[in-house]
Formats: structure tokens, C-alpha cells, sequence
């Protein structure tokens, strides 16, 4: 395991120091590929610095990956720069994704991104490619569990006193960085939080603090070209959804009233007897495009079995109408975003699943479009059967659903670095939330100036 790590070590920084790309101020450095040139008029408002942080903020940190007794090893989950290993050898697209690589594949792909700068005064804004998911899994599983207070506070210290004129121009507010794991992981008293003007792209956001905003969580789907994520497009569209709704999660196993406890006993009350056999009765559910075999399937995901195995979970995706999201540990879900890829409309039970969380990519005023929405309350002291309300949906209504959740595949997901020219004219998770950053560290910076 040691070499492993090592050549994946040696891999991703061999990589991240040579590969070349335009600057704003270096003429001698002269970019690789001819489709990264871009003029300084494309790049007006879009220069970002890659503030150079030494390896202990980073690369350092992917050397302990399997030194946390109550976390996974997460080593087997470096490979390909964070995409992690293919799912089988043949596979151009599928991968064995941990979100908590989404720090690498996001790094990774800033080194690709057309407008970057060698001179952070010239820049629009400055990325910090810390691993901070990471770090925090020692503070969180590790030895410093008491001490997480600290966590940050060696890398406030080099910002301030190595080039500190990049932190003081704007005290940090052109600053950014990306968090693989809920913002509540790295939450802090105001008076002691020294990134509090530094906006932060996290997986969740909490509701409150300005800085914060959720980007999607990296599925297992990463296609390198145009064609392959065509392809897979025209396949989900093709699917046939032989069952109603579908479940892929853990929990609701216990004696107290959940939505996941309602879910499951409502799938377990309609057994194979209750389900559509008669082909006279096709269409009586009032959605899709015919009858259902199944009216509810359950993939169960206890112990985290289906993270790193999308064959699981993503079959019987594709072959549901509606992928129910309902909330666990915390409100968000990566399976969201795998049932958008599946091309199954996603069932929300509560507004901060995805609503309240990713306003850049699942545009707040389109919900209905691509989405149901049934409260957690309803269900579970109401007695609302979700059968009910998802089979009173026209089958019309439902395929207009479907194709927006198809059209949003390629927003939603994180193309392969080093993708073609044809796919990079789409714009992916990562175009749209450097895209937000932007925006969102400028109307900072209008506020900074007054």
C-alpha cells in the first residue's frame, strides 16, 4: 500500500508542476494545448491566482490517507486525480468516486482553466487549493478531535505573513477555496473564524453565513468528450422505467418516526401483488410512459456499500420514473445528483435538500420543472401516501420533467480533466461554480470598496 500511495503521490504533483497554461503577466511560458489561449478581452473579470501554498496544506495531507482507524481508507480514491479508480478497465467514463476527493478533482481542474494569472494583484480573484475536507478528518476521527478549533489557523498565519499583501488588499474577500464536506464540519465562532470573509464552495451550505454556497457533489460519471456524454444521454433518455419510485439509501430501520422509516414501510406495504400486471392497466398510474412492474424498489445502502460501486444503485436508477432524496445525517444528498444523471426526477421531502443549497446549478425558480416536492411532516404525521401524490402526475407533465433532468446532466456533473475541446463548450459543475465565485467575490468587493 505504501508504494501505492507513493506513485499516486509522485503522479498527481508531477503533474499539477508541469502542466502549462496562460498567464496574464508571464511571457514566457507558452501553453501546451492551443485550446486554452484565450485573449485578455475573453478573460475580462476572470483572472484567478493559484496562491502557491506549501504541500503540508495539501499533497502532504493525501500521504495519511489510511491513517484513520474510524474513517476508510480513502487511498484507493486518489487515482486519476480524484476521479478515482475506473469502474472496470474498459470504462472511459465511470469511476469509483469518493466526494471527498472533490478538493483534487476542483484543483486539478484550475489548472486547466483558460485565464489564470502569475500576478495575484491583476487577478479577479484567488484560489486557495487547500485540502480542508481532509485535514479536518483528524480533527474529526484523528487525534486532534478536541482541538478543531485550530484547524486553519498555520495556513491563516502563512497568508498573512508570506506575500501578505495578497490577503491584506481585500482582507481576504477575493479569496476562495473548496470544502469537501458539510460546512457544519468546519463551523466556528465569528470571533474566531480567521477565513470569515474567504467565500467557501462547499457540498452543503448552512443557511446563514453569506460566504458559503453548495456546489454538486462529484458523481461517478466523468465523460472526457462530447460523444460519451451524448451517449450516455440518449441512453437515460431511452430507459425503460418499469418502476414507479425508488429508494437507494440506508436508515429508517429504527422505532422512531423518520421519512426514510416512512419510505420504507410504505415500499414494503406494496409487494409484488399490489403491483401493475395487467397490461389493460397500463398508464393507470397516471405517469411515465406505461405501466410499472414495480411501484416501489428499495437498493439498500447501509454501511456505505453503494459509495464506490454506481453499478448498485444507478440500474435500478435508470429504470425508475422518480428517485426519492429524502434527508439523513444532513439535509443534502449525493444521490441527488446521480439520479439527475440517471435521468430519474428527483423527490425532495425538505427545502435545504438542494432548493435552498444549489442555486447556481438547480436554478431556485425552475424546481417544479425538473422536481417533486412533498414535506417530510406530511408523510410522516400526515399519513400522505408518496405513491399518491407521484401517481397523480400526468404522464405528460412527467416527460416534460424528465427531459429537463436530462438537459441538466452535463451542468451538474464534473467532466474528466483534460476533456475535448467540443465537451469543455458545455459548461460542467466546475465551469458554473468558478463562474458563481466570480460573481459572487465581485458584488464582495462592491460592498468592500463602499
Amino acid at each position: 500500500m505504501a508504494s501505492n500511495k507513493s506513485t499516486l503521490l509522485i503522479l498527481f504533483f508531477s503533474i499539477s508542476i508541469t502542466i502549462q497554461f496562460p498567464t496574464k503577466t508571464s511571457s514566457t511560458q507558452i501553453p501546451t494545448n492551443p485550446d486554452h489561449q484565450q485573449s485578455d478581452s475573453d478573460c475580462t473579470n476572470r483572472w484567478i491566482h493559484i496562491r502557491r501554498l506549501p504541500p503540508v496544506f495539501n499533497l502532504d495531507l493525501l500521504s495519511n490517507c489510511s491513517g484513520y482507524p474510524l474513517f476508510d481508507d480513502f487511498c484507493p480514491y486518489l487515482a486519476n486525480h480524484g476521479l478515482g479508480q475506473k469502474t472496470h478497465n474498459l470504462s472511459h467514463s465511470w469511476y469509483r468516486t469518493d466526494p471527498l476527493m472533490l478538493e483534487l478533482i476542483f484543483h486539478r481542474r484550475m489548472l486547466e482553466y483558460p485565464c489564470l494569472t502569475a500576478d495575484p494583484q491583476a487577478a479577479d480573484a484567488i484560489y486557495l487549493p487547500y485540502y480542508a475536507g481532509i485535514d479536518a478528518l483528524r480533527y474529526l476521527y484523528g487525534p486532534d478531535y478536541n482541538s478543531s478549533s485550530e484547524q486553519g489557523l498555520n495556513l491563516f498565519e502563512f497568508l498573512t505573513t508570506d506575500s501578505p499583501e495578497s490577503w491584506n488588499r481585500k482582507m481576504g474577500h477575493d479569496h476562495f477555496m473548496v470544502l469537501a464536506r458539510p460546512a457544519w464540519d468546519f463551523s466556528q465562532p465569528l470571533g474566531n473564524d480567521p477565513f470569515y470573509n474567504v467565500t467557501a464552495l462547499t457540498v452543503e451550505a448552512r443557511a446563514w453565513p453569506w460566504q458559503e454556497h453548495a456546489v454538486p457533489y462529484p458523481t461517478s460519471f466523468h465523460p472526457p468528450n462530447l460523444s460519451l456524454l451524448e451517449s450516455w444521454v440518449q441512453r437515460a433518455r431511452r430507459s425503460r422505467r418499469t418502476t414507479l419510485m425508488m429508494f437507494a439509501g440506508g436508515g429508517g430501520v429504527g422505532r422512531n418516526p423518520t421519512i426514510r422509516r416512512s419510505i420504507r414501510n410504505e415500499c414494503e406495504n406494496n409487494t409484488m401483488n399490489k403491483n401493475v400486471k395487467n397490461v389493460n392497466n397500463v398508464g393507470m398510474y397516471g405517469s411515465g410512459a406505461g405501466g410499472f412492474s414495480k411501484l416501489c424498489d428499495v437498493v439498500d445502502c447501509s454501511n456505505g456499500i453503494c459509495e464506490h460501486d454506481p453499478i448498485r444503485f444507478m440500474r435500478p436508477m435508470l429504470q425508475a420514473s422518480f428517485c426519492l432524496q429524502p434527508p439523513g445525517d444532513t439535509p443534502t444528498r449525493r444521490s441527488t445528483f446521480d439520479s439527475i444523471v440517471a435521468g430519474c426526477i428527483p423527490v425532495f421531502f425538505e427545502e435545504s435538500s438542494a432548493r435552498a443549497q444549489y442555486r447556481w446549478h438547480l436554478p431556485e425558480d425552475q424546481f417544479g420543472e425538473f422536481s417533486v416536492f412533498i414535506a417530510k411532516e406530511d408523510v410522516v404525521f400526515k399519513e400522505t401516501r408518496i405513491l399518491d401524490v407521484l401517481r397523480s402526475i400526468p404522464r405528460g407533465k412527467v416527460r416534460r420533467m424528465r427531459e429537463r433532468v436530462l438537459e441538466m446532466i452535463p451542468r451538474i456533473l464534473y467532466r474528466k480533466h483534460g476533456s475535448s475541446i467540443c465537451l469543455r463548450a458545455k459548461k460542467d459543475a466546475f465551469d458554473i461554480a468558478i463562474e458563481g465565485v466570480l460573481q459572487k467575490i465581485k458584488s464582495k468587493g462592491q460592498v468592500f470598496a463602499q
